[in-house]
């Protein structure tokens, strides 16, 4: 029994699981494909503080524990699932910059080659500290894009904070996306990150109309549709994601980015359906895989029946403020015994209060997501004590 904290106030008492679930073999995903945004583990040992240059101790990026940071890849791909490195579940924009991205995607990439895992990297403007105006904002993509390239990965052409601060109107996303998909040696993803998981996003596309901003994303991709592999959506709509998915040209995937409503959209409908590319499956990883290889032999059904009880801790994690959700993405990795401590790059570890961190606990608990529940269970108690709540 574990005393867990609520919200509001006051304990209660919590039985955990004694056995984790059991799953089958892992082996390839062949209906849908499938990526997991990759958290980072930070170095515990890094003598960093908030004010810190993100990403960096001593000024060198070496405030990521990279070993463990590339055995948790080397999970993702046992479990058959690709990896989408250095996006917004690896604190890019929120702890990690551009000198330690740029570091993430080489090694990565390099490990991806070394055991054939599957990877896509996030191609941003990070590197742009301040006030930039268009040319700066296209030339910094560029650097990124060159170097996403030069390591073999697939890129993910993110959005950008100093796009949208710099656009003026739709053209001028017209402009900058067409220069980049006509340099792009290979098809990309183009991602759109919705203003709940970033605010300085808000009006992307050129209008806070989400309807005029879907316009110009369709048109970015009707112009270059053979420079477009897929799109993926970050806005929590599925009816949006639904309606965007069936206008693309023939070839053009979506990958859901849809932390709420995933299930559904991977399974699709008549007429069609989302490939996946999500932050929760970086801790859903075994449970994920078991549903789409069942999803592979036609058993619909029984894909819903693994992933939809996932949904309420997805939303629990997602909540607002959703761009928090890394914390306890990284809570599940540690009580997992995926790293061996509870610390995030620049320290937001504390960015969740307690009690929802226990609710996360509880809810991955109870799907028996943790391959060693007694281990779970006493990290918890550990996180618990420490923070005043006897057990």
């Amino acid at each position: 029994m574990i005393r867990l904290p609520r919200a509001g106030g006051g304990v209660h008492a919590y039985e955990p699981r004694t056995e984790p679930l059991a799953l089958a073999t892992a082996g390839a995903l062949t209906s849908r494909t499938v990526f997991s945004a990759a958290h980072v583990v930070a170095d515990p040992y890094a003598d960093t503080t908030p004010d810190s240059p993100p990403g960096s101790a001593g000024g060198t990026p070496t405030a990521v524990d990279w070993d463990a940071t590339l055995a948790f890849r080397r999970h993702l791909w046992s479990h058959g699932l690709g990896v989408a490195e250095a996006m917004d579940t690896a604190q890019r924009g929120m702890g990690l910059d551009w000198t330690a991205a740029a570091e993430l995607i080489r090694r990565s990439a390099a490990e991806a080659k070394a055991v054939g895992g599957r990877i896509a990297c996030g191609v941003g403007t990070d590197q742009l500290t301040g006030p930039a105006d268009l040319v700066a904002v296209r030339k910094a993509y560029e650097e990124q894009l060159a170097l996403v390239e030069e390591t073999g990965s697939q890129a993910v052409l993110m959005a950008s904070r100093a796009l949208a601060a710099a656009a003026d109107g739709p053209d001028d996303y017209l402009d900058l996306y067409g220069h980049l998909l006509r340099q792009a040696s290979e098809p990309v993803v183009l991602h759109w990150l919705g203003p709940m998981f970033d605010p300085a996003l808000e009006g992307y596309w050129g209008s806070a109309d989400l309807d005029a901003a879907t316009e110009t994303f369709l048109d970015v991709i009707a112009a270059h549709p053979d420079k477009v592999d897929g799109i993926k959506v970050s806005l929590l709509d599925a009816r949006r994601e639904v309606e965007l998915r069936r206008r693309l040209p023939e070839g053009v995937r979506c990958y859901t980015g849809d932390d709420f409503h995933y299930p559904e959209l991977i399974a699709g409908d008549e007429q069609g359906f989302s490939h996946a590319l999500l932050g929760i499956f970086d801790p859903l990883a075994p449970l994920a895989a078991e549903a789409v290889r069942t999803l592979d032999t036609g058993d619909v059904a029984g894909f819903r029946a693994i992933l939809d009880p996932t949904v309420d801790l997805s939303r629990h994690l997602f909540q607002a403020p959703t761009r928090y959700y890394k914390t306890g993405v990284v809570l599940l990795a540690w009580l997992a015994g995926h790293q061996e401590h509870f610390t995030m790059v620049g320290g937001l570890q504390s960015a969740r209060s307690l009690p929802h961190l226990a609710r996360a606990y509880e809810l991955a608990d109870g799907l028996g997501l943790f391959p060693d529940p007694a281990l779970a269970e006493s990290r918890m108690r550990s996180l618990l004590t420490v923070h005043g709540v006897p057990q």
